[in-house]
């Protein structure tokens, strides 16, 4: 059996479970209430969602505290805790495929995307944090003798963490490994779009040793994540998402507890190629991945592409043959290069900024509009030239296979056109002087610069935004661990 049919046939026999997650069983939301989940890539419905309010908030909140205060995981030994999440990597690799699926046919992403993220770097977060989390130590201030300050670190409480449709499950792992790692106790609300995943990973976290109450999935609409937001006995929330929305959670935590809020949001990011760069295979496959991985749903799509006069020519001349290859299509096919956008609305809004870029006078060279007889909501990979800065195509997140190019004359204006932006998330640069490199990559203003690749990083290393790309926390690495501990002095006198 081929791995396409592999693939399909594990689709064919998916169960799907759509209700909450709460001290540790599966459970309708309170009021009964319930919404549908389709598969993008058919527009055909899986199943009805459990779609909570404030009451099932309210309830989770209460399980997770208590949970948090008898400190059956909070104060839990981090030995114990490493081998829970050990158990959970382990677990998560045993369904790794199964799961790959069920977030593929809910998110409309490729199977091979979904096989790489929830397969592989899911149960390597879990992994990760659980063999980081016995090696944190506390600190001895320096003081007189008849004085002893200790410096520790404690869990923060009861987390909530917000999550995008775009990367369902990755973003949640991105939130409840480090959370639990720490020992808080942790709430989930998944993106309306795509709660699938989320809500069957909860139940292998149980399996895996996961107490009841420490890890809850809440299904459900905005309101759900105002409610979380809002909450005063919520102690921090983490949201990846819009930066309109990242907004209101700074006015939900202003008008309740003052909880910290760690924000990653929207990106606008550069890919800069200056006149030195060779215009390779491998450079034009980075400036292909960088916007259409995905379909270009991705907060730190280089779409911006700003390309030296000298080399544009040929850039351009490989990229367009590329892009007229890329094959759009079912999702669980091997042979397609890009899925389906998420959501009818959502190709809509794409096809908006196509046909924007269009009238404001950007050159079409590739794509445009997508088809609107078609089954399912594919958008067409599409290419301009002759972007100019500030053409609404080059300020705003697309959210879709969208790539225009800029050009531009030196070091100078491509640092500049690439600053504009009130984002401040990724860029890439590609040159083969290194002293340009280290120039472009400490004056760009955002969280992570890649040089002659498309790379956000690892596990190993913080992501995060300037700007409205984010906050001062971050995700991944030893940085996100840190969002969820407080610092606590003790001081001891003994004379």
């Amino acid at each position: 059996m081929s791995s396409g049919n592999k693939y399909k046939l594990i689709a064919s026999k998916l169960k799907f479970e759509g209700r909450a997650f709460i001290n540790g069983k599966y459970v309708n939301a309170i009021d009964g209430k319930k919404f549908e989940t389709i598969n993008p890539a058919t527009g055909k419905k899986l199943c009805a969602v459990a779609k909570c309010n404030h009451k099932d908030v309210n309830l989770a909140v209460k399980v997770s505290r208590k949970a948090f205060n008898s400190g059956v995981w909070s104060k839990s030994s981090p030995e114990h805790r490493k081998e829970v999440l050990l158990k959970f990597a382990e677990l998560l690799r045993k369904h790794g495929d199964e799961n790959s699926v069920l977030e593929s046919v809910d998110t409309g992403k490729l199977i091979t995307d979904c096989i790489n993220e929830v397969a592989n770097d899911a149960p390597m977060h879990f992994q990760w944090y659980g063999e980081l989390i016995d090696k944190v130590f506390g600190k001895v201030g320096p003081t007189e003798p008849s004085i002893t300050s200790l410096i520790v670190k404690e869990p923060i409480g009861v987390v909530a963490g917000i999550v995008p449709w775009n990367f369902p499950l990755m973003m949640a792992v991105w939130k409840m490994a480090p959370a639990l790692a720490a020992g808080c106790s942790v709430i989930i609300k998944p993106a309306e779009d795509t709660p699938l995943t989320a809500i069957r990973v909860a139940q292998i976290g149980k399996e895996a040793g996961i107490p009841d109450g420490v890890l809850n999935v809440l299904p459900g609409y905005g309101d759900v994540g105002e409610a979380l937001g809002r909450h005063k006995d919520v102690d921090a929330v983490s949201f990846t998402g819009s930066t309109e929305v990242g907004g209101y959670f700074l006015k939900y935590a202003s008008e309740s507890n003052l909880k910290p809020v760690a924000l990653e949001m929207g990106g606008k990011s550069p890919f800069i190629v200056l006149e030195d760069a060779k215009i390779t295979d491998d450079l034009i496959d980075n400036a292909m991945n960088s916007a259409f991985w995905n379909g270009g749903q991705n907060c730190s799509a280089n779409m911006r592409q700003i390309v030296h006069k000298k080399v544009k020519d040929e850039f351009l001349d490989k990229i367009i043959k590329k892009v007229k290859k890329l094959k759009v299509g079912d999702p669980l096919d091997l042979k397609s290069n890009m899925g389906s956008m998420i959501s009818k609305g959502h190709l809509q809004t794409v096809d908006g900024y196509i046909q924007t870029g269009i009238d404001e006078g950007a050159k079409l060279l590739s794509g445009g509009v997508s088809d609107s007889k078609q089954k399912g909501f594919y958008a067409k990979p599409t290419l301009f030239d002759g972007l100019k800065e500030n053409m609404t195509i080059a300020q705003e997140e697309i959210f879709g296979p969208v790539l225009g190019v800029l050009t531009v004359k030196n070091d100078e204006e491509a640092l500049k056109i690439a600053s504009n932006s009130k984002y401040g998330l990724h860029a890439s640069v590609f040159t083969q002087d290194i002293n340009r490199a280290f120039h472009l990559a400490k004056s760009l203003p955002c969280g992570t610069v890649s040089v002659n690749t498309f790379s956000e990083g690892d596990i190993k290393t913080p992501f995060g935004g300037y700007k409205q790309s984010g906050s001062l926390s971050r995700d991944q690495g030893t940085e996100a661990l840190n969002s969820f501990l407080q610092t606590k002095t003790i001081w001891i006198s003994h004379n």
